[in-house]
């Protein structure tokens, strides 16, 4: 078993929301010049002529390591700063990596008329199958895949209904809300009513400016007071779920981990202020051995920022995770 170094937070950013916050109120986007990146578009197979686009980076002298896609979470995008210093920190151990855009965010946004949700693993098993046929040689070493927050959600459902489709050596998923109702609860509460206003306001412009909405998916987007009324209103029945509720049981990764059949690395921070712990505390860890948890007590949400340094701890335990699992 792969032994990971302990998190002690980089002061002065103590507790979860500072952890937090720094991904906004410091962000240092990762300069990934020395790798330069080459523009893809892949198609997706529903009908729907949707295209995710996606970057691909090259270490400077490959060594046969398998390429590592990057899956973004709400309202992220490849540009997304924990996507980029993921990125960098991954191609400076020598892994090519991908950094995918979901349906309708960042780059895919003018490609795409239907939008990405977190039970949208199908996008991710069509977006990898089109990859392999576009450029096949990356597949020659297998696949690494790392979601974040919803995108992590998303990835562990993939894992656990097509892991099989791919060559995956591993994965890892990083602050991912496995329940997803109790996350909305969470994140609804009234200590967490700023990150509500600026996530629901990032959500609804995000949609309004890059989706092909009707107007009555419009309305239902313009008129949502709260996340979820966002996702009873719009993202349920464009999802093709009965309600809100619906959608959060049917794409909560938490049903699906017993069946992830690729070593997986499970990251959370016990004072995430967005999704709560108990949702972990609640799974039996025993009952599959290719998930390891990491649920270290400090950390916030996608955050990680420790002493002693550069790269956010989460990437450092990532890369020895992947390098234990090669060896």
């Amino acid at each position: 078993m792969t032994e990971f170094p302990p998190f002690r937070p980089r002061l002065p950013w103590l507790g979860g929301d500072l952890q937090t916050l720094r991904n906004y109120l410091r962000a240092r986007p990762a300069d990934l010049a020395a790798w330069p990146g080459r523009r893809l578009k892949l198609a997706l197979a529903d009908g729907s002529g949707d295209r995710l686009a996606a970057m691909l980076h090259r270490p400077e002298a490959p060594d046969g390591r398998p390429l590592a896609v990057l899956i973004h979470g709400l309202t992220g995008c490849e540009d997304s700063s924990y996507i980029r210093a993921s990125a960098g920190h991954l191609l400076g151990r020598g892994y090519p990596v991908l950094r995918l855009n979901l349906r309708g965010a960042g780059p895919s946004g003018p490609l795409c008329r239907l939008r990405y949700h977190a039970g949208r693993s199908g996008d991710l098993r069509d977006a990898l199958a089109g990859l392999e046929r576009l450029a096949p040689d990356l597949f020659a070493d297998g696949l690494l895949l790392v979601g974040y927050s919803l995108g992590a959600n998303m990835l562990l459902k993939f894992l656990a209904e097509h892991g099989g489709d791919f060559p995956l050596r591993a994965a890892a998923a990083v602050s991912a809300p496995i329940d997803p109702k109790a996350a909305q609860l969470r994140l609804m509460a009234p200590r967490n009513a700023p990150y509500h206003r600026y996530l629901l306001a990032r959500m609804k412009a995000e949609t309004l400016a890059g989706a092909a909405l009707s107007p009555a998916e419009r309305r239902a987007v313009a008129q949502a007071r709260s996340v979820y009324e966002f996702d009873d209103g719009f993202v349920a029945p464009a999802g093709g779920f009965a309600d809100a509720e619906d959608y959060y049981r049917r794409c909560s990764a938490g049903r699906f981990l017993a069946a992830v059949a690729v070593p997986t690395l499970v990251v959370h921070a016990r004072d995430d202020p967005w999704i709560p712990a108990a949702a972990y505390d609640a799974v039996d860890w025993r009952a599959n051995p290719r998930l390891v948890p990491l649920l270290p007590a400090a950390g916030g949400h996608v955050g990680f920022h420790g002493r002693g340094a550069s790269a956010a701890w989460h990437d450092r335990c990532i890369g020895r995770f992947f390098d234990h699992v090669l060896a």
